[in-house]
């Protein structure tokens, strides 16, 4: 006797509205879904040309009797619940009976199945939800359902699907997914007869995500095991320092389910908060598994969202386990420095990078070696008793106070600090490695070794062209102080600066200077990042990003814009990735102008960040010429001014 059965018309009207099939990543979740319901170990996925021509689903589950199969296409058919109460315990990824009764009305669908007790097995054929065929056949223990030619019957419907590579790749985000909330299963995916994905099934996260998200990726989690009031948080956490600019990378599981889950993200946000750099998020594969009568997953009809009956125990398991993951992995690494082996000599003597050098307060302690900032002057004769190392000393400061260093309390900053005031001739907008640059010394002049922060400028308020003003200093490393005239400007050096570049950028038609990177970075994006970058590669090198596709969601950065270093080259990459993603499918023509705000937002100088006075007056000049520039590309304002009177108002000086 089968095990697929109609629901009654009570529990069929207890169920949530099932998502209506209207891509093949619907298709492929559906029926991958019921293949793990099956019990499968071992489940490949093929499709082609995106899959809108060609998907079929293999398992080696336990099959379907012959009975079974024409009731399995019915509406309302199915295996995992029998009546209302079912559905307040759930334990099934499938259970509304809906999934191939959907597919078989739009789409070719061929089934081709045999349980382990059965010598035979069955071929089954339905097109629009039409019996073509059902006979007897040969073939191995467990289920392939082959679909083909989707909307073949609705023309209206396939006209509004994707290029066949996003396509493709909204079902490899499908399988990415089950592969990680289920690594005892392997899985095979196979796109236009190509391998694309292959997971070991040993039962390993870890090696799930390896597969499935890459090693660059794998290399930077730490392990989250904890269990907390009856709930159970086991996964993987990034460390702080590789956080993200986006919550792409965040993915959680309840009992083997995919979902979004608010709670479980603010848990996760909140338990990393003074470890994770302001504006970046934390991104980890995290499982959650509960008592399933706690859970309701008759929510939301794709089953991505859950309903909790009480989200306290969840939040707290998920900030507990992430905490304890933090404290026990996350420590500092300790720095070893090498070690100064003494020898057997005088007391004064010590061996200094192999040869023996003499403490005496006649000889300077070894440092090493400056330049030469006299070309002109001759070469230091070495000292006696050491002609094999050449004479090592420390410069001593200048008898006066430097220009740049900052007098003490009671002096007057004109004493020490030259006034920078008056008219000067209009400027082109600078590149940006023009401003914020150490100054180089003149020759001969002796290097201040660690000059001390100099005081910031200031600048005009309604037009900048002002003709007197004068720097007055920088307020918590953030904002400069202008007088001009009867007034007192603020500017806030990093929107000057980020608009200053993102102006140099946009007024440019050429590509901005790209520098080619030593080692080639991997980037490892989700699917939706990778599918949208993809597809932008021109646009990308237009911006100095040269980026190569490597597949299985990781690209290649060759090369980046000159005016990016270091992390925040990598950073402003991801961060475009996540824009991109987010607006695939927007109508939208801006895309240049906005990746030029990553690019400007991540070069410009940072608030809080220590600049020279020269570095701040080059900034000020620029803004003086350029009066249009009063916005930063986010459109927070550049300046502000407060007139002598309002200030001596609130000083009662004057009265209103």
């Amino acid at each position: 006797m089968g095990k697929v059965k109609l629901l009654d018309k009570h529990t069929a009207e207890l169920i949530a509205a099932g998502e209506v099939v209207e891509r093949p990543s619907s298709v492929v979740k559906e029926l991958v879904e019921n293949c793990i319901d099956a019990h499968a170990t071992v489940i490949t996925v093929e499709i082609r040309h995106g899959g809108a021509a060609y998907i079929r689903v293999t398992d080696n589950g336990e099959g379907m009797t012959p009975d079974d199969v024409p009731t399995a296409f019915l509406r309302h058919a199915t295996s995992k619940i029998r009546t209302g109460e079912d559905l307040d315990c759930i334990a099934t990824l499938g259970f509304r009976g809906e999934a191939l009764a959907s597919i078989c009305a739009v789409s070719k669908l061929d089934l081709i199945t045999r349980t382990a007790d059965s010598d035979e097995g069955i071929h089954y054929r339905i097109e629009g939800s039409d019996e073509v065929m059902c006979e007897p056949t040969g073939c191995a223990v467990g289920t392939t359902i082959i679909v083909r030619e989707m909307f073949y019957n609705t023309p209206a419907r396939r006209k509004f699907l994707k290029s066949d590579k996003a396509e493709g790749n909204a079902i490899a985000a499908v399988i990415d997914r089950v592969a990680l909330s289920h690594p005892e299963i392997s899985f095979r995916f196979l796109r236009d007869g190509k391998e694309a994905l292959l997971t070991p099934g040993d039962g390993k996260l870890k090696s799930a995500v390896h597969a499935v998200l890459g090693r660059e990726f794998t290399a930077g989690l730490l392990p989250v095991q904890y269990e907390y009031n009856a709930v159970r948080v086991e996964g993987f956490l990034s460390r702080p320092t590789q956080a993200r600019p986006n919550r792409s990378m965040q993915i959680f599981f309840i009992n083997g389910r995919y979902v979004r889950s608010r709670t479980m993200q603010n848990a996760l946000e909140e338990a990393c908060k003074g470890a994770v750099m302001i504006g970046k998020y934390p991104a980890c594969v995290l499982g959650i598994s509960l008592d399933c009568a706690s859970v309701d997953v008759n929510v939301h009809p794709a089953k991505l969202e859950v309903r909790f009956t009480n989200e306290r125990p969840v939040y707290e398991a998920v900030y507990f386990a992430v905490k304890s993951a933090l404290a026990a992995f996350d420590s500092p690494r300790e720095m070893e420095l090498p070690q100064t082996r003494r020898v057997n000599a005088a007391p004064n003597m010590h061996e200094y990078k192999g040869v023996q050098v003499s403490l005496s307060d006649a000889s300077p302690i070894p440092t090493a070696p400056r330049p030469n900032r006299n070309p002109g002057a001759a070469p230091a004769a070495p000292a006696a008793g050491t002609s094999d190392v050449p004479a090592l000393s420390v410069p001593e400061r200048p008898a006066s106070p430097s220009p740049l260093s900052r007098p003490s309390y009671g002096e007057t900053v004109r004493q020490n600090q030259p006034e920078i005031h008056g008219t000067l001739p209009p400027a082109p907008l600078p590149d940006s490695d023009t401003i914020f640059t150490e100054p180089t010394p003149a020759e001969g002049l002796p290097i201040q070794t660690e000059p001390e922060p100099a005081p910031p400028a200031v600048v005009p308020a309604d037009s900048f062209l002002l003709p007197d003003y004068r720097i007055v200093g920088e307020l918590f490393d953030t904002y400069i102080l202008i007088e001009s005239g009867g007034e007192l400007i603020l500017i806030d050096k990093h929107a000057a600066h980020e608009r200053l570049i993102f102006e140099r950028l946009t007024r440019h038609t050429d590509t901005p200077e790209s520098q080619m990177l030593l080692s080639p970075l991997p980037v490892t994006l989700d699917k939706q990042q990778y599918d949208a970058v993809t597809e932008h590669l021109d646009l990308l090198a237009k911006a100095g990003f040269e980026a190569e596709d490597f597949g299985t969601g990781t690209v290649i950065l060759r090369s980046v814009p000159t005016i990016l270093s270091g992390q925040d080259a990598e950073d402003a990459f991801l961060e475009i990735a996540g824009k991109l993603g987010e607006r695939l499918d927007a109508v939208t023509t801006d895309y240049t102008e906005w990746i030029y705000h990553t690019i400007a937002c991540k070069s410009a100088v940072k608030g809080g960040d220590k600049n020279a006075l020269a570095e701040l007056s080059e900034l000020v000049l620029t803004l003086i010429h350029h009066p249009d520039v009063r916005y930063c590309p986010h459109g927070r304002p550049i300046y502000v001014s407060l007139t002598r009177r309002e200030i001596e108002k609130y000083f009662g000086r004057i009265q209103s």
